[in-house]
């Protein structure tokens, strides 16, 4: 594995992690990371995005392994990241009650994407045969 595959890789575990902890984010950070009042459980959107991001953190922790055999699976994670804080930023902006997010959950969903996109660039450029 080169070296670029070992960052993707590592960056995948990381952020699989980062995606399985949102619930105990929630719960230390509740104005950065949660959109309702009371704990986390008491919401039912709140325990579906918990749900699907602690599956696709899952999904990411496996792709570490073989990075450029799930290239559509980091991709997706790259551009729902992007649709995601877009979405919450515009929320939060509209809202005087959320601006915690856009220094919580908001820059860590555009760091996600960057991080990923970066990665993934430059692993694929590693894997292309050489130009003359």
């Amino acid at each position: 594995m080169v070296r670029n595959d070992r960052l993707l890789s590592a960056a995948l575990i990381v952020f699989g992690v980062t995606f399985c902890l949102v619930y105990p984010l929630a719960v230390v950070w509740p104005s950065g990371w949660a959109w309702h009042a009371g704990s986390p459980a008491s919401s039912n959107y709140f325990m579906m995005i918990v749900g699907v991001y602690a599956t696709l953190g899952v999904f990411l922790i496996r792709a570490a392994w073989k990075p450029f055999d799930n290239r559509s699976l980091i991709w997706f994670t790259v551009w729902s990241s992007v649709v995601h804080a877009v979405v919450m930023a515009l929320q939060a902006l509209n809202q005087d009650m959320h601006h915690g997010h856009l220094a919580g959950d908001v820059p860590a969903l555009l760091l996600v994407a960057l991080v990923l996109a970066v990665l993934m660039k430059r692993a694929d450029r590693d894997r292309a045969p050489d130009r003359p």
